[in-house]
């Protein structure tokens, strides 16, 4: 009878045991959230790139002066240009290219060109301007001075403007009624050729401002 009770306590205390270790094993087991090895970054807003007009760095035919002008350069030859005229970029032999508005009555503005690299001499070149032109409104007015230490040779002709030639960029043939302001400035590093030509009253009102700008030159 002793035994008989004895086998059964133990029996039961088995099968508790038994109970006991199988409900641990089976028991759902909390799984911690794998971590990477580094923090993700912090997501900031990303910065835009504006394109402001042109380069600051690139070289222009001409800028805003204090005064109001244009200013540019070709070497060590510095100048003004007048404000109303609008500055095209440089191209070939051309430092510059200034478009001059049209004077009322006439129905195509001027330009003045600013050439650099022309071979021939200062008189040759003046000469040669001067052969541009036909059935001239009278002679040739032709002086030479000193501006900001740099010698000047100025000529004024009117009359038919035959054209400049193809590698001048003036080759749309005769026109009547024309009339040609023009300078050569002898620079430290060479010359520098200005030919403003245009109809006669649109040179008229421009010859101020050209001759103001002769005046700007300095080295």
């Amino acid at each position: 009878m002793n035994r008989s009770r004895i086998f059964n306590c133990v029996l039961i205390i088995s099968l508790s045991t038994l109970a006991i270790f199988s409900a641990c094993a089976s028991a759902p087991r909390e799984v911690q959230p794998e971590q990477s090895g580094a923090p993700a970054a912090k997501s900031t807003p990303g910065s835009s790139t504006i394109a402001v007009g042109h380069d600051s760095s690139a070289t222009s035919a001409s800028a805003p002066s204090a005064s109001g002008g244009q200013e540019a350069a070709s070497g060590p030859v510095k100048w003004t240009a007048p404000a109303r005229w609008d500055a095209k970029p440089a191209s070939g032999m051309r430092a510059a290219t200034y478009i001059v508005p049209a004077a009322k009555g006439d129905s195509e503005g001027g330009e003045c060109a600013v050439f650099v690299n022309l071979g021939g001499g200062v008189q040759a070149n003046i000469t040669r301007w001067i052969g541009q032109f036909e059935n001239t409104d009278g002679a040739p007015n032709q002086k030479s001075e000193t501006i900001g230490g740099l010698p000047v040779t100025t000529v004024d002709v009117s009359g038919t403007f035959k054209g400049g030639g193809p590698m001048m960029g003036q080759s749309s043939g005769p026109k009547a009624g024309y009339r040609m302001l023009g300078a050569i400035v002898e620079g430290p590093e060479g010359d520098v050729f200005f030919k403003l030509t245009g109809p006669a009253k649109t040179v008229a009102a421009a010859h101020d401002e050209f001759q103001a700008m002769l005046k700007s030159l300095k080295k």
